[in-house]
């Protein structure tokens, strides 16, 4: 019944960042109804773009299609996409439920996904971040979670920090 306690000194609440996107229910992992597909191609230039070997990495580390968002200068808005595969019954139709964090407006398009027989099993959204304040920030954090109204519910974390100037660190 007590809020989490993060190992790190000073001693702080936990947050996302230290105890994850949540746990895995082993026999609902086994009909996910939808999945974040990347291959190793993706992974590959990924870590060229670390390295320095790529150039036109910027957006690159956004759209990287992770099950998770995280936005480490948000200035003023960015648009990043994500791709969902149907992994679940052929006719499904997802709903978006949004969690936005603190500060931040979110908005997605589209917020409801239509999987049909003749379709595509793949559906891609984008997902824009607006700052409501023009602040040098911590981290705050939300989710997005796409349901089908019975049996499968997709959540992802995101972290976002809103930035005035490039050279202000954060410490917190």
């Amino acid at each position: 019944g007590m809020p989490i306690q993060a190992e790190a000194v000073p001693r702080k609440l936990a947050d996302p960042f230290d105890f994850g996107g949540g746990h895995i229910d082993p026999d609902r992992a086994v009909d996910p109804g939808l999945v974040y597909d990347v291959d190793a191609r993706e992974y590959n230039k990924f870590f060229n773009c670390t390295l320095g070997y790529v150039d036109g990495c910027e957006s690159y580390y956004l759209n990287l299609n992770l099950p998770s968002i995280a936005v480490p200068n948000l200035k003023d808005h960015v648009m990043l996409r994500r791709t969902v595969t149907n992994v679940g019954p052929v006719e499904a139709i997802y709903h978006l439920v949004v969690e936005a964090p603190a500060g931040i407006d979110v908005s997605v398009e589209p917020s409801v996904i239509n999987f049909t027989q003749s379709g595509s099993k793949m559906a891609t959204f984008m997902v824009t971040f607006t700052t409501r304040q023009r602040v040098q920030g911590g981290y705050t954090f939300g989710s997005l979670t796409w349901s089908n109204g019975s049996t499968h519910s997709v959540r992802i974390p995101i972290a976002v920090r809103t930035v005035i100037q490039d050279f202000v660190a954060d410490t917190a």
